[in-house]
């Protein structure tokens, strides 16, 4: 899912494309944000397993294996960094984060924004359309609503990766403000119902 990058991220995926049919390039023209790029890329999917993975090389494909040991006994399987290797002040705003979701929402899960998640093709199916996130809010609201789908929630830990490429913008002001924005929309939305914890 290439969201508008005016890199050669496009160019590169075709050439790959052409000499592996398996692989399938869709684009937005210009960049409309990571919710929206998942929105799009959910959609777009095909098959009975839809693997969610971030491009910036934090984490390995190889490693979705790891995430496929639970598939018979959970629908959602979500990715936890064991130990994150990322700059301090962005830990510290990961800590702040978690814990705001956990008292607005119920959420039980450790790494709620880990990019790193297996879903079950009826999952997809049900939640893409309810999706209305564009910052990286999305992660979190995915595995709200599956827990409220009453899909089974499992976590396992995975390594994470220095990042070798690109800048990451989720820590930006401009970014956090829209966040809490889509946090509170959907509380709101949500009215007071609880949320299930994950088994």
């Amino acid at each position: 899912m290439n969201d508008g990058s005016v890199d050669r991220t496009a160019d590169i995926v075709r050439t790959y494309a052409e000499r592996h049919p398996q692989v399938r390039l869709v684009s937005h023209p210009t960049n409309l944000g990571y919710g929206h790029a998942l929105r799009t890329g959910f959609a777009s999917t095909r098959g009975d397993a839809v693997a969610l993975i971030d491009g910036d090389r934090q984490f390995r494909i190889a490693d979705l294996s790891l995430l496929l040991e639970r598939w018979d006994d959970a629908d959602v399987i979500v990715g936890y960094r064991i130990v994150r290797a990322d700059p301090r002040t962005r830990l510290l705003i990961a800590r702040v984060y978690k814990t705001v979701l956990r008292s607005l929402f119920s959420l039980g899960v450790r790494d709620i924004d880990c990019g790193f998640k297996l879903f079950k093709r009826n999952v997809v199916d049900s939640i893409t359309p309810q999706l209305v996130s564009r910052s990286a809010f999305i992660s979190p609201e995915i595995v709200i609503r599956s827990q409220l789908g009453g899909y089974k929630v499992v976590e396992v830990g995975v390594p994470h990766h220095p990042r070798t490429a690109g800048k990451p913008q989720g820590a930006t002001p401009k970014v956090i403000a829209r966040t809490l924005t889509e946090i509170l929309r959907l509380r709101r939305s949500l009215g007071r119902k609880r949320q299930p914890s994950p088994r």
